[in-house]
């Protein structure tokens, strides 16, 4: 994929993933729980490669802060996250290590790197036992959606030739 397709690629999936940020949300606590962002980070681990996986994040992340509809977790969560499904991906080259870094990535290692913000800016010190169950379920959920999709999209002919042309 030649990289205009790729930056045109990001450029929707922040747009989309910036727009749903409204509709779909649950707010837990200190942390608002966004699947769809695990979702689109999945799809732009598996289409576009670390790089571009990791800007799609934090794009989506400052746009949604800057709308007031993020808050500052989303950006450790959701970069951390999107590098790891990337990562696993291109050295497997298999779609349910992507979803297996989302999952890890976000729900686990990007709740531990939003502990230190949780206690500088909130003051919560038990931040960290509802920070990881949250990232976590929301990774989950989203991811588990992005690898159900990207499924469908390989078992078309098209879909096929569009992943592995990029590879």
């Amino acid at each position: 994929m030649k990289s205009t397709h790729k930056l045109t690629l990001t450029a929707m999936l922040m747009a989309i993933g910036t727009l749903t940020s409204h509709l779909l949300f649950i707010p837990l606590g200190i942390v608002k729980v966004f699947p769809v962002q695990h979702f689109i980070n999945v799809l732009s681990a598996v289409l576009l490669g670390p790089y571009y996986a990791v800007a799609q994040a934090f794009g989506i992340s400052l746009l949604r802060n800057l709308m007031g509809t993020g808050s500052v977790f989303a950006f450790p969560g959701s970069m951390i996250g999107a590098l790891l499904a990337a990562y696993l991906f291109k050295k497997t080259n298999n779609i349910i290590f992507a979803f297996a870094g989302e999952v890890v990535g976000t729900g686990i290692l990007g709740a531990i790197a939003c502990y230190p913000i949780a206690t500088l800016f909130l003051g919560k010190d038990a931040a960290l036992f509802g920070l990881v169950p949250a990232f976590f379920i929301s990774s989950l959920a989203g991811a588990a959606i992005g690898f159900v999709m990207l499924k469908i999209f390989m078992k078309n002919a098209a879909g096929r030739l569009e992943i592995n042309s990029k590879l």
